[in-house]
């Protein structure tokens, strides 16, 4: 009995000190500095970017590219998050989550359908295209057109060969009303309509590239319409916003106003955010489809095309459309007027 019972003192000692070097071993394995700063180092700008997106700053060609990517940001930090804390670097998986929940926040409701007005006026049915240089198949195009019944067609990137090819397929003949600027490269725009237009100055010192007109729709009802395209941003940021803030006047200043065009922007970057702040909503987020992808068609990544409606109507559908030829998608939307 004693041999029995003076073993068993022993073995528990061993047991413990087992367990102390096991324990030991496991925290050396944890703070392992280069596991940690594998972890640590995809946090650094995942807070940069949630500062930049929380505190409303675009700044230059290359924040706003990381912004434009705030929604795979949000799930990366998710994941980053996880993977910290099942390796128990809890202050660093809890930083990264409390970032990737605060992107996330401003993200998903995009995926969710918002109530609209019980309006009874008319509809209209816009969409909007970047030609790509005019690359883009008009026949295509104008085939788009007819089977979507598109009331107003906005056309960004249009150049003067382009507008032959669309005149060839039957555009106007289906869309008889135009405000046409074609010009080479991506700087020519224009409207088509099946209604009246009255070409009018609605974006600034920018109209000759985003083109504005009055559709009459009849019975006393006008909706103003801007073929949106500012610059590309990698070209000259500051213009690029200086364009943008030319379409951003307060809905209530003016008429019954749709924007619909490249925007050369997301919903994660301020520029467009003001123009919505002035009286707008972006369509797709109206129809809960806000984070699907516009560019570039081949891999859709980014949302940078949009049809922005007046607040004072509502949004009955809203689509995006392959085009040959183009780098982008069309974006479709079926907008109720007061």
């Amino acid at each position: 009995m004693e041999v029995l019972s003076g073993s068993g003192p022993r073995r528990a000692g061993l047991g413990i000190l087992g367990s102390m070097v096991v324990a030991e071993e496991t925290r050396s394995r944890r703070k392992n500095p280069l596991v940690t700063g594998l972890l640590v180092v995809p946090v650094v700008p995942l807070a940069v970017l949630a500062a930049l997106r929380l505190i409303g700053y675009d700044g230059d060609w290359y924040t706003l590219i990381a912004l434009s990517l705030t929604p795979y940001a949000a799930a990366a930090g998710l994941l980053l998050g996880g993977i910290a804390l099942a390796l128990r670097r809890w202050w660093t998986g809890g930083v990264a989550l409390v970032l990737a929940i605060a992107l996330a926040v401003l993200v998903l409701p995009r995926l969710s359908a918002s109530e609209q007005r019980d309006l009874h006026g008319k509809t209209l049915r816009v969409l909007s295209s970047n030609l790509l240089y005019g690359q883009a198949d008009p026949k295509a195009v104008v085939d788009l057109v007819r089977e979507q019944r598109i009331d107003v067609l906005n056309l960004v990137e249009m150049t003067p060969r382009v507008v032959d090819g669309l005149t060839a397929a039957g555009l106007f003949e289906t869309l008889p009303y135009r405000v046409l600027h074609p010009a080479p490269g991506a700087f020519g725009s224009g409207i088509v309509s099946r209604f009246p237009l009255k070409e009018v100055n609605l974006s600034g010192d920018s109209a000759a590239k985003q083109p504005g007109a009055e559709a009459d729709l009849g019975d006393g009802v006008v909706v103003e319409i801007v073929a949106v395209h500012p610059i590309s941003p990698d070209v000259d940021t500051p213009q690029w916003e200086r364009e943008i803030k030319d379409l951003s006047r307060p809905a209530g200043e003016h008429g019954l106003r749709i924007l619909a065009g490249d925007f050369n922007a997301t919903l994660d970057h301020v520029a467009y955010r003001t123009v919505l702040s002035r009286g707008y909503r972006d369509a797709a987020e109206e129809r809960g489809e806000g984070l699907t992808p516009t560019w570039p068609s081949s891999f859709p990544v980014v949302t940078i095309d949009h049809v922005a409606v007046d607040n004072r109507a509502a949004v009955l559908d809203y689509r995006v459309f392959d085009v040959p030829g183009s780098d982008h998608r069309a974006v479709f939307a079926e907008v109720r007027l007061p």
